[in-house]
């Protein structure tokens, strides 16, 4: 009887072929599991059926169902419907022995037919569970490759050390970035080096079909997220619900040429608040704020030759005069408007401010004067707890 299902190979597997084109939709998918390639597994699957069928007391080959499942998992296909396929296999496979019982109702056909159905329901365990594990795996591979290449993307984007065969647009090709999409870069701390102060944040932006890649390093967590139609306050929401750090989130921008300087920008957005904070803070789009930022030794120098005797003042006096001198700014030289802001009289906004002049040596009555001075409380600002960063950046972090 199997010799005769034997030769009926060739007409089984077209049968079966048909029936999982026709029941299966991703199967009729063009350039999904190419036709050939769905022939060639059932063939090969039957044979070892029919192998195992011929010798059911001995150990038979699983890697027909093996070897399938892992070419069906690299091409894409999910594992539920990889099965039912198989299914349609072992049901090929008995319906022949069923119409060879019919053909000859003899009692050694049944016998034979008996024997053949239990190893079948056997064979058909061994093959689900060899199929399921080799898909699995497959997959598992698969993603970890992917989570590989994306990683180091990322860190090509944030070091801008990019292969010279790598533009900017084929790696937003290969990232999922939408085209034409303004991108913002995250720098979250980490308290404990490789903690991640965003932890789930890409899965949760994902929900939400908004594409970003990640990067952890050591000393802090980064990201590139593709804005598309997203508001960029619709970001902060979900970056504000899972904080655990201080976390800072650079300007729009365009390029991804501009990824480093990006990240550097949210690094210093990251330490304008305590230590022990967990706010999301954006860097200002003010351009002096950028031209700062971007020359931190220069903005140290600023401080010092500017403010003077201000920043050696003991802490509390200190903050005091700079958030005066700030509001006072904000206000734009109105002490009225300032006091306001500040929750104290005017002539306390015009003591402090004449106090922050003595101290620096330096008036508010020149336009120079007053440039210079807007300039070394915005270094000021940045510089506020740079000092309590866990660890240095790491090499092309800057």
């Amino acid at each position: 009887m199997l010799d005769n299902t034997e030769r009926d190979l060739e007409q089984m597997v077209e049968s079966v072929v048909r029936q999982i084109l026709d029941q299966i939709n991703i199967y009729q998918r063009d350039g999904l599991v190419p036709v050939e390639d769905l022939r060639r597994s059932v063939r090969d699957n039957l044979v070892q059926m029919i192998a195992a069928l011929r010798s059911p007391r001995t150990s038979h080959e699983l890697g027909a169902p093996r070897e399938t499942a892992r070419r069906r998992a690299q091409q894409g296909a999910p594992l539920p419907e990889v099965i039912r396929a198989f299914r349609l296999c072992f049901a090929g496979l008995w319906d022949r022995l069923a119409d060879e019982i019919r053909a000859s109702p003899d009692p050694d056909t049944i016998d034979t037919v008996l024997t053949a159905a239990t190893t079948i329901w056997r064979l058909t365990d061994d093959f689900a569970v060899a199929l399921t594990e080799a898909h699995r795996e497959t997959t598992a591979d698969l993603l970890a490759a992917q989570h590989r290449r994306r990683s180091a993307l990322a860190e090509a984007l944030f070091t801008g050390e990019t292969a010279p065969q790598s533009l900017p647009w084929e790696i937003s090709t290969l990232l999922g970035f939408p085209s034409d999409s303004d991108l913002v870069v995250v720098s979250s701390e980490c308290k404990v080096p490789g903690e991640e102060g965003l932890p789930g944040i890409e899965t949760r932006l994902a929900r939400r079909g908004i594409v970003s890649v990640w990067r952890l390093a050591p000393a802090r967590q980064m990201g590139v997220i593709a804005l598309g139609s997203v508001d960029t306050d619709d970001v902060l929401d979900e970056l504000r619900q899972v904080a655990r750090t201080r976390t800072g989130v650079s300007p729009r921008f365009r390029s991804l040429r501009e990824t480093p300087r990006a990240l550097h920008l949210a690094g210093v957005a990251a330490a304008a608040h305590p230590i022990d904070g967990a706010l999301v803070t954006t860097f200002s789009g003010s351009p002096l704020a950028g031209l700062i930022a971007q020359h931190h030794g220069e903005s140290l120098r600023l401080v010092r030759e500017v403010l003077g005797a201000v920043m050696d003042q003991p802490t509390e006096e200190r903050d005091l005069l700079l958030a005066t001198a700030r509001a006072w700014f904000d206000a734009d030289g109105s002490a009225e408007r300032a006091g306001a802001a500040l929750f104290c009289h005017a002539n306390t906004v015009r003591y402090r401010m004449r106090r922050i002049q003595e101290l620096s040596g330096r008036g508010l009555a020149k336009p120079w004067e007053v440039a210079e001075f807007a300039a070394a409380l915005q270094a000021a600002a940045m510089q506020r707890d740079r000092r309590d960063r866990p660890t240095p950046p790491e090499r092309g972090e800057q």
